[in-house]
């Protein structure tokens, strides 16, 4: 063998080992693959094509000049998943605990780099102590720079972040920029000051993951989008999101082939309960309306009282956000709001059409929503629906009541097509509410007040709480039976894929942040 290609392979194989045998054996231990491990998982076999393999830190101080490893902490470049072309980056934690260098900076940049060039997705395993303190501000400025990145390629191509390691202080902010967050219970934590300046600062004691774990983001802050089981959990999650988005804000998601059939399901017809204030689960909704086993519900566990995800119908991928009446009646607050409006948003950048499956009360009313601006929040999701172009179909299943009915994809925002059930409601607000209001004096002088409430109850529920009105005055194309949804949305979504929405020419709105 050739001196200078044994010298290169002896490079390579250095790479190859990242920080080391009894590193990686400490890896093991802590239940975590090692950065090239979970690229093997996450890419087809053989089509991984590594870029800057041999790049090393250019670091002279505090001793740093004696320690070199190729790669400097993180392994970049490209591969496919299901043959399409995704850019990668793996940080590996055997290096300088996978801390951010100015060179380490530079191998993300290069690759997201290509990836906006290239109309692909980018996939960063994320497993790092931070910034490299031993650079200074120079680590620092390889952060800016990569979230500076991460903004350019938003709503271009699209961006996951699966969280497998630590992830803190300003590493923080480029998962928080990309689209989907994924977190490995147990394992992973994310926060922007650790639980010892926690102590220090605010006198509370808490560990890594209580502060910052899968469960606490997954439910309590919604900055994780899932939470996995283990790695390959995670990473056979970032597979099947992958496989509803299309590569680029110019393409359309894949589509598998589907032979339409006999579509009518049955089950529908029986799934809303005769008492109007009794909850459901919407899923059960979303399972018959879409492909069966299709459905992949995103934020499952943050802001319950609001379901979205993605799903396929006819074989096409659509996006899904259904009021859930099986938790606080599906109303709509702060966090629901605000998880609608970023799901919304996604789907509307990459080309997926919008699915609303609307039971909706109204927005929560008290103290706490008002003085932490449900007004703001509850209007995030109002200005994502108001501006989206993908093809909108709404279903009312029961309740649409007041403002939440405008809310929630309606005519008069834009939407393509809205369909009620023979059962829904739409009115400024229910029966009982309305009789009290307008027939106050009424009620208060006869002889029984309760029995002309009733009475008066039923006068404005036969009135006003069906779907008759509103499809009198085209706000609803048509009432149709529970059964026929699914039949209905398949021909309304090929009847609208074609749709062009030219918005006004501007640099970009100003949404209520």
């Amino acid at each position: 063998m050739d001196k200078r290609t044994q010298i290169l392979r002896k490079k390579q194989e250095s790479a190859l080992l990242g920080g080391g045998k009894a590193r990686i054996e400490s890896q093991h231990k802590k239940g975590k693959l090692t950065a090239r491990e979970r690229l093997h998982f996450l890419l087809d076999e053989g089509s991984f094509e590594e870029i800057g393999m041999l790049v090393m830190h250019r670091s002279k101080d505090f001793g740093m000049e004696k320690e070199h490893y190729p790669g400097d902490g993180v392994v970049t470049g490209y591969g496919t998943i299901n043959g399409r072309l995704v850019y990668v980056f793996s940080q590996d934690f055997t290096v300088f605990g996978g801390s951010l260098s100015e060179t380490h900076a530079e191998k993300i940049c290069k690759i997201m780099d290509l990836a906006i060039k290239n109309g692909a997705p980018v996939i960063g395993l994320n497993d790092s102590g931070g910034a490299r303190i031993q650079e200074g501000v120079v680590s620092l400025g390889g952060y800016a720079d990569i979230f500076y990145r991460n903004t350019m390629a938003s709503g271009v191509v699209p961006q996951i972040s699966a969280i497998m390691g630590p992830c803190a202080g300003g590493a923080v902010y480029s998962p928080a920029i990309t689209d989907f967050v994924l977190m490995v219970e147990n394992t992973s934590y994310m926060f922007v000051t650790g639980p010892n300046v926690v102590k220090t600062v605010t006198h509370e004691i808490v560990s890594s993951e209580e502060l910052g774990g899968a469960a606490a983001h997954a439910t309590k802050s919604g900055v994780t989008h899932f939470a996995c089981n283990n790695e390959l959990d995670a990473i056979n999650h970032v597979k099947k999101l992958l496989s509803f988005m299309p590569q680029n804000c110019e393409e359309t998601a894949p589509s598998i082939a589907y032979e339409i059939t006999n579509e009518s399901r049955p089950k529908l017809d029986d799934i809303i309960p005769e008492n109007n204030s009794q909850p459901y689960d919407i899923r059960e909704v979303i399972s018959e309306v879409c492909d069966e086993g299709s459905f992949l519900e995103v934020h499952k566990d943050f802001a319950e009282n609001i379901v979205v995800g993605f799903a396929r119908l006819a074989g096409r991928s659509i996006g899904i956000v259904a009021n859930q009446p099986a938790f606080l009646a599906g109303v709509l607050d702060i966090k629901s709001s605000v998880k609608g409006a970023r799901f919304v948003r996604f789907c509307d950048s990459f080309n997926i059409p919008l699915l609303v499956l609307e039971d909706v009360p109204g927005f929560l009313p008290g103290t706490d929503q008002e003085w932490n601006a449900i007004i703001t929040n509850g209007a995030k999701l109002l200005y994502a629906f108001c501006e989206a172009t993908v093809p909108r179909i709404t279903v009312i299943t029961r309740k649409a009541y007041g403002g939440a009915y405008d809310v929630m994809n309606s005519k008069h925002i834009g939407a393509d097509m809205n369909y009620a059930w023979p059962g829904a409601e739409i009115a400024v607000m229910g029966a009982k509410g309305a009789a009290e209001i307008i027939f106050k004096k009424e009620i208060s002088s006869a002889e029984d007040p309760n029995a002309r409430w009733i009475e008066k109850e039923k006068e404005y529920s036969d009135i006003f709480a069906n779907p008759y009105r509103a499809a009198e005055r085209g706000f609803i194309d048509e009432v149709i039976e529970p059964s026929q949804t699914r039949e209905k949305l398949i021909k309304a979504f090929k009847m609208l894929e074609n749709k062009v929405v030219n918005n006004p020419r501007k640099k970009h709105g100003n949404m209520p942040l």
